[in-house]
């Protein structure tokens, strides 16, 4: 991207219209890291095989470089460029895909992609994601791209391009506004066994019952350290200590209730578990911001996608 193309007070929000899509994937390919939205939450983007590229990414966010990417492709041809699909992974593909599904696979040897997307390790993490956006960057742009939430790392990721400008700000260069993100918290992630079994490495929209019914066996169970985005004990965290499960707010604390009236904000008066997941990280954000110096967040049934919800809000209330 020349200088010509970004004001120097940055960053810059463009709209999604066909000409802003154009400006955004010239930038990805110049070498720039770009803020798109997916259905899930904003994605800072970057093209996944330019050492340089990823490099931006992890300076933005501050980003252990331990800490594996999830690249994005528009289909499954795109992921059969970078890594071993086998018949599971085809099946989970074609019931999920494109849609909040990244799977953990073995990367190809001649895979296009930088090593610091992998952080070393031997898989890579895909997705094909569902946000008509990011599909026309993607395509437009005619790479893979890695992109994490774009937010600052360890941060309450962001679901609007207001979130992304308020913690990244002059770290990224051009932010793609895409409205509210749908689904609001980040998607699930599966790796695929060598041995047949599975293992959800991070809970969300699609839950290992929809997954079980794809693969038709037994989630397996062991700790390899970290593989994939998310896995890190203290993460969405909005910069205060959190208490989970409160029946009621102390006088210092902002309080999300769910499912009832009374709080400061809620992530569902109905009760609606998908609203909650999409309301999450908003919420979290009022938090951070709000003028109380503690969090204290109602219980959340731990079903469906309500065990990712708690996933991340575990995380939020880790010790930093």
């Amino acid at each position: 991207m020349s200088d010509n193309d970004l004001p120097r007070d940055l960053p810059r929000i463009v709209t999604t219209a066909p000409d802003d899509l154009a400006l955004a994937a010239r930038a990805l390919r110049d070498g720039a890291i770009v803020a798109v939205p997916t259905e899930t939450v904003y994605g800072l983007a970057a093209r996944a095989d330019s050492v340089d590229a990823v490099a931006a990414i992890y300076r933005a966010k501050g980003r252990p470089d331990f800490n594996p990417l999830i690249v994005h492709v528009p289909d499954l041809a795109g992921a059969e460029a970078l890594a071993v699909l086998d018949d599971r992974a085809r099946a989970l593909a074609a019931a999920f895909w494109p849609g909040p599904l990244t799977m953990v696979l073995p990367r190809r040897a001649d895979a296009p992609l930088a090593a610091a997307v992998t952080a070393g390790l031997p898989t890579v993490a895909i997705r094909c994601p569902a946000h008509p956006v990011m599909q026309a960057i993607l395509r437009e742009s005619g790479l893979p791209l890695a992109a994490p939430s774009a937010n600052r790392s360890g941060g309450v990721s962001p679901t609007t391009a207001g979130h992304v400008a308020a913690s990244l700000g002059e770290r990224v260069p051009l932010i793609v506004d895409g409205g509210a993100c749908k689904a609001g918290i980040e998607s699930t992630i599966v790796a695929l066994r060598p041995d047949g079994g599975w293992q959800v490495l991070r809970p969300g929209p699609i839950t290992s019952a929809d997954l079980a019914a794809v693969l038709g066996q037994g989630e397996a169970h062991e700790d390899r350290g970290i593989e994939a985005p998310g896995q890190m004990t203290s993460h969405y965290a909005p910069g205060k200590p959190v208490r989970l499960n409160a029946a009621e707010k102390a006088a210092d604390e902002f309080y999300i209730t769910f499912g009832a009236e009374g709080g400061d904000t809620t992530l569902s008066r109905s009760g609606d578990l998908a609203e909650a997941a999409a309301r999450l990280y908003a919420a979290l954000h009022e938090a951070a911001h709000a003028p109380q110096s503690k969090v204290a967040i109602a219980p959340i049934p731990d079903e469906g996608i309500g065990a990712a919800i708690n996933d991340r809000l575990r995380r939020a209330a880790a010790p930093l």
